[in-house]
């Protein structure tokens, strides 16, 4: 998405601002300045973004969304913070909560970054000269923040891999999945739970919500049947690869702008025991995807900032938004049974980081059954299992090289 020019950025459509009801409301209410003819002092205490603070912004007309915008993990940092205190001890907090200062904040949406500009991220402006949109744009607003991971997935622009069946098929944009109460934070009301991580409380949107027909047991389709409902996550067999993205460096320049640095990433698909599982995400295998974390992260704010490092995979839990009906995965039982291609094994982990990953590493891929048996080394699977996880607790680094 090109930036937007300086004039396109401050432009008012006036025609625009008259039929839309908040054109009643004076500029001053919301931005301060001065009702004055002189420029530079009408401009003087101006509010860039009123909605950073929705509650003063919008609550008076918006009393049933804007009192809720704080348990919003859009506008809030929960979800960093939840991984990221993890890694670390309390003492070391405030220095995260620094680099999120000037790395995080400008990501996180406020009611106008949604709703009126682009985000901040990517220079703001004005979407439609201040015309309030109900319906973010997926291209200019979503996707703005969701850029490199979401949107590239979700519309193909990894060259060889096809867009998402959702977009190529049904032209379904964000807002056809993600909800109003999702963005808004208004789901705390309906649950009477304060989300802090993305992946909290139920499935939301799940892939259940428009195909359980096709999902359910018993409708002919024997894949389906083979490995029911709790086995695998959906997006095993209908993902394909996705951005993988390791060592990123949180750094200022010298002028005190802050940039991040990536060491490497690369495209592939890669399965994983799942680290979340529960009542909610009951599979034992899901799409693994490797996060942008490491030890020395926070290196320019502080010494040692993640020295709880460990405490959680650096493979975590993926729901990639590139869904196609065949995957190499579905090209036949061979695809991942009995092939370590697919998996997270041991010697796709660096030595210095399996402790963190051994929630997640799989020692070998499934064979099939009927060809079913463990590896040397390995104690005797239990009577009639196919599962590898159904084995005695094995440390991966005894897991045969390739296995």
């Amino acid at each position: 998405m090109p930036p937007l020019e300086v004039w396109e950025k401050v432009l008012i459509n006036a025609d625009a601002v008259q039929k839309d009801v908040h054109g009643y409301i004076p500029c001053t209410q919301c931005h301060g300045g001065q009702n004055v003819d002189d420029k530079t002092a009408a401009h003087e205490g101006l509010v860039r973004d009123p909605s950073a603070d929705a509650l003063t912004a919008c609550g008076s007309c918006h009393k049933n969304i804007a009192p809720y915008q704080e348990y919003s993990l859009h506008y809030n940092l929960a979800g960093y913070d939840t991984v990221l205190y993890q890694r670390s001890m309390p003492e070391n907090h405030p220095v995260i909560e620094e680099g999120q200062s000037y790395h995080c904040n400008d990501c996180h949406a406020t009611c106008g970054q949604c709703h009126i500009s682009q985000p901040t991220s990517v220079g703001g402006g004005l979407v439609n000269g201040h015309t309030f949109t109900r319906t973010p744009s997926m291209s200019r607003q979503c996707t703005a923040c969701h850029g490199s991971r979401v949107k590239n997935e979700y519309t193909g622009a990894h060259e060889g891999i096809p867009a998402d069946v959702h977009l190529r098929q049904a032209r379904m944009t964000c807002t056809d999945c993600h909800t109003g109460d999702d963005m808004h934070g208004t789901d705390y009301v309906l649950t009477g739970e304060i989300p802090q991580h993305r992946y909290d409380g139920a499935q939301a949107p799940a892939c259940e919500d428009c195909h359980r027909d096709d999902i359910a047991i018993g409708q002919g389709n024997e894949y389906h049947d083979a490995h029911g409902t709790e086995v695998l996550s959906c997006q095993v067999c209908h993902s394909t690869t996705y951005i993988n993205c390791t060592d990123c460096h949180l750094q200022q320049s010298d002028e005190g702008v802050p940039f991040y640095r990536l060491e490497h990433e690369e495209l592939a698909f890669t399965i994983g025991r799942n680290p979340l599982r529960n009542s909610q995400r009951p599979y034992r295998y899901v799409p693994v995807r490797h996060v942008p974390t490491f030890p020395d992260l926070f290196a320019f704010y502080g010494e040692d900032v993640l020295s709880n490092f460990d405490a959680l995979p650096t493979w975590t839990y993926a729901t990639p938004h590139n869904i196609q009906l065949r995957t190499p995965q579905t090209e036949s039982c061979e695809s991942c049974h009995g092939n370590d291609d697919y998996f997270l094994t041991p010697d796709k982990v660096p030595e210095e980081f399996r402790a963190a990953n051994a929630a997640v590493i799989v020692p070998f891929a499934p064979p099939l059954p009927e060809r079913y048996e463990y590896r040397p080394g390995q104690e005797t699977a239990p009577a009639g299992s196919t599962d590898p996880l159904d084995a005695p607790p094995v440390d991966p680094l005894d897991a045969p090289p390739g296995s």
